[in-house]
């Protein structure tokens, strides 16, 4: 709830995590000291603070006060769409009204997906006073959630279907008038026949006729955006092209309606000039969006990946439901080659799962009795039943949509940037247009030439392809790596990845398992494997400890043989009788003690601890039979991630809070020759603060856990995750799947993305800067060229077709490695 009394507001914010008066307490004091705060009053029943202050507090600095606290602020994301945007200066007006309403703390637009995204204060920022809003200042509005009735058409389809209609009209008008216009001089004889007919000017009758309804009829969009925004003085494409176009026809009927006003020379009619700029600008309008269209497929796709219907057990039967009324805990039946309805954990039978749309991997993976699965995903030629446990947005393929979008939806530095320009562009545009027309009246050949040069530089001038820029190419290399696995979470990361020159890399679970796996098992003496695996699993079996699980994993033996006098010695081994053999197995120190001779494994235990793995011995009876080796092994596909960023002429640099010593054999067998070891997990983003602080801009890679404040210190986090666990909020980057070649894939796209968008802004700015003053006639004096307003709206229709076109090259990108599709 907001109130206004003079220049004060009063509204309440939500706060969570108050638990006593003294909580109470501190949220009012850190609240009253923000500038701009009159009087703070909170309720630890209700987890409100009522709020009075000035019309200036930047609500941002009252969020940030609760959180520096300890509490949560309540916040609210909302989604717009915007219908009626074309150009960066269109965004630039609607993030501007958005922002100056009650309740809102950020406002971001997009021209590519067109959609605005806002965080809000909930009770303050009512979603239909925000819909007014862009109403009144000339677009068109509808909550995200209420874009559509069931089956109905989208925003963006309405406007493409408009378009259509529009364009076809003025397709259907313009080509008469210009043969009208034009045919005479292309086709004399055509001359003669249309003289039979009509006089001259009964012709120019004809014209008017026609180019009348093609700009107030096929070109109403222009006006109905253009002029709200050229009163508010925030003057867009459409005020641009409404200028250009109803000059040319105002000054055609003034020409047939009053032809004494102006000399012989200057008599002439710009209709043809009128429907062809309408019409031009309607069909490269058109095909943008059609083409538009094709950069959110990515998301469309991932969309299409849920079922409608799952297969339940219900009271003994099984019965198909919607996917809707499908509850965490339902029993789901997954029969051979169909697609998984929802997340959930295998509770009887088997079968191989492609996951490729969660991680970019083709082959697939097996899944038994406690294995995850993912909704989306398709199953192999078993079948299985599983309980589900991630459903709709709580669903990884939910996740994976939710954070698409937000990378589609956030800006990059660089475009802040080039909205502000535009804004420029707009109103320097208009300033030319004048300062050009008044030049022309005053010493051109005659009034017209004023009339086409103003006219040319406003339809030149409109900064569409500026506003496209940037967007298009961040929602289509956004789509292009979620199809990889490589999920970007905010499109400022394309950006900072551009100017990346360092890569530190955690060890344990990102370039190793993670986990440890038994590496050796050497035998010494007379026992053969067979008969002294089943003895040392069972024994194993009894510990709890990791390296004893991994020795039982990596013997594959249930180990279901009788133990009696089982004893451990913590930090040297295990022993025990096993179908009446004294077993015992451990460390060097523990044989040692006991007086056994290791000098038949010494020669191999020191190269097996040059490598990172951990010795073990087994001894039966008093004898020494056999060596094991327990080691974290390094991912098949670390070495070659490795070699893959030094390609990239990238520095990369391990980081671990293991011993030196095992660190060192790792970054051996990857091919890193900088570790930075034994650094406790709360060290790790000093380390990186270090390397930023000695210049370098780094990519740190990590768990996304422990390793959380590095990912969240580095200029770029890049969190490894596992395919159902991507909920990783450190990291800017999310790479599904396990594999470190997934980095360098990502890095490899964000630099394509990055080039792209400077691809696209040079061409706008060139576009702009180079033909405004030729549109503006200043190739005429020299080489007597002066540009049409027909061929500037054609050009102008070009440059965001171009645009959009070069970004859509991203879909095709080759990234390389194995995530490769």
């Amino acid at each position: 709830m907001s109130t206004e009394t003079g220049n004060a507001r009063g509204f309440d914010l939500g706060v969570q995590g108050m638990t006593c008066a003294s909580c109470v307490a501190r949220v009012e004091r850190v609240l009253g000291r923000v500038p701009g705060v009159r009087s703070v009053s909170v309720n630890l029943a209700t987890e409100r603070a009522r709020v009075e202050a000035s019309e200036g507090l930047e609500l941002g600095a009252l969020l940030d006060a609760v959180g520096k606290a300890g509490f949560e602020p309540v916040v609210q994301d909302l989604d717009l769409t915007v219908e009626g945007m074309t150009c960066a200066s269109c965004v630039g007006r609607v993030e501007r009204v958005l922002a100056r309403q009650p309740g809102v703390i950020s406002a971001s637009v997009n021209l590519a997906t067109g959609k605005a995204r806002l965080r809000t204060l909930p009770g303050v920022a009512e979603p239909q006073a925000l819909i007014r809003a862009v109403e009144k200042a000339g677009f068109g509005a509808v909550l995200e959630t209420d874009e559509t009735e069931p089956g109905g058409p989208s925003p963006a389809e309405r406007e493409l279907q408009q378009l259509r209609i529009a364009k076809r009209v003025a397709l259907l008008l313009t080509v008469p008038l210009v043969m009208i216009a034009m045919g005479p001089m292309m086709i004399p004889p055509l001359a003669e026949v249309m003289h039979r007919l009509l006089p001259p000017a009964g012709w120019r009758w004809v014209e008017a006729v026609l180019a009348t309804p093609v700009l107030f009829w096929a070109g109403a969009r222009f006006f109905r955006h253009g002029w709200p925004a050229l009163r508010r003085l925030n003057p867009d494409m459409n005020s641009l092209v409404m200028l250009g176009a109803s000059s040319a026809w105002l000054y055609s009927m003034l020409v047939l309606l009053a032809p004494g006003l102006f000399p012989e020379a200057a008599r002439g009619v710009y209709f043809e000039a009128v429907g062809v700029i309408v019409t031009l600008i309607l069909v490269g309008r058109y095909f943008e969006l059609r083409v538009r269209g094709r950069a959110s497929d990515a998301i469309r796709q991932l969309l299409a990946l849920q079922v409608r219907e799952a297969r339940v057990r219900r009271e003994g039967g099984l019965v198909s439901v919607p996917l809707e009324a499908l509850q965490p805990g339902d029993v789901v039946v997954v029969r051979p080659g169909e697609r998984i309805p929802v997340d959930g954990e295998v509770l009887d039978g088997g079968s191989y799962v492609d996951e490729s749309m969660v991680t970019g991997e083709p082959v697939p993976v097996e899944k038994g009795v406690g294995a995850s699965v993912v909704g989306g995903t398709v199953n192999g030629s078993g079948s299985f039943s599983f309980r589900a446990t991630g459903i709709g947005e709580d669903s990884v393929l939910g996740r994976i949509v939710h954070m698409v979008e937000e990378a589609q939806a956030s800006k990059p530095p660089i475009q802040a940037l080039v909205d502000r320009i535009a804004g420029v562009v707009v109103w320097g545009a208009i300033a030319i247009a004048l300062v050009a027309a008044l030049i022309w009246f005053a010493v051109g050949p005659g009034p017209h030439y004023a009339l086409v040069t103003a006219a040319s530089v406003l339809l030149i001038a409109c900064p569409c392809a500026m506003g496209l820029a940037t967007p298009m190419a961040i929602m289509v290399g956004s789509g292009r790596g979620a199809r990889q696995g490589i999920l970007f979470r905010r499109g400022a990361a394309f950006q900072a990845i551009a100017g990346v020159d360092t890569v530190v890399v955690d060890k344990t679970g990102t370039l190793t398992e993670g986990r440890p796996a038994l590496t050796e098992f050497e035998r010494h003496g007379g026992w053969s494997q067979d008969a002294l695996a089943p003895l040392v699993a069972a024994l194993e079996s009894r510990s709890e400890h990791p390296v004893a699980e991994a020795i039982v994993r990596g013997l594959d033996d249930p180990g279901e043989r009788v133990v009696e006098g089982f004893t451990a010695h913590a930090g040297l081994g295990v022993e025990g009788r096993v179908e009446g053999r004294h077993l015992q197995v451990g460390a060097d120190r523990y044989m040692s003690r006991s007086g056994l001779d290791l000098s038949p494994f010494a020669d191999r235990a020191r190269a097996l601890a040059d490598r990172g793995r951990t010795p073990l011995y087994v001894a039966v009876d008093g004898e020494l039979v056999a060596l094991l080796a327990v080691a974290d092994p390094v991912k098949s596909g670390s070495p070659e991630a490795v070699r893959a960023l030094k390609a990239l002429g990238l520095r990369v640099v391990m980081i671990t809070g293991d011993n030196r010593r095992t660190a060192e054999a790792v970054a051996r067998e990857t091919g890193i020759e900088e570790v930075i070891a034994e650094v406790m997990p709360e060290d790790k983003a000093r380390e990186v603060g270090a390397l930023q602080a000695a210049g370098h801009s780094v990519v740190f890679v990590g768990d996304g856990i422990n390793d959380a404040p590095a990912l969240a210190r580095a200029d770029v986090g890049m969190a490894i995750g596992t395919g159902t666990d991507i909920a990783i909020e450190a990291g800017e980057v999310v790479l599904m799947s396990g594999d470190l070649r997934g980095v360098a894939a990502g890095i490899r796209l964000a630099r394509r993305t990055f080039r792209t968008i400077r691809q696209n802004l040079f061409w706008a700015f060139f576009y702009n800067i180079t033909l405004m003053p030729v549109a503006a006639g200043l190739l005429y004096p020299a080489f007597g060229l002066l540009l049409s307003p027909m061929m500037a709206a054609a050009a102008m229709s070009l440059s965001s077709i171009l645009v959009v076109s070069n970004s859509l090259r991203l879909r095709r990108a080759r990234l390389g490695g194995p995530l490769e599709v």
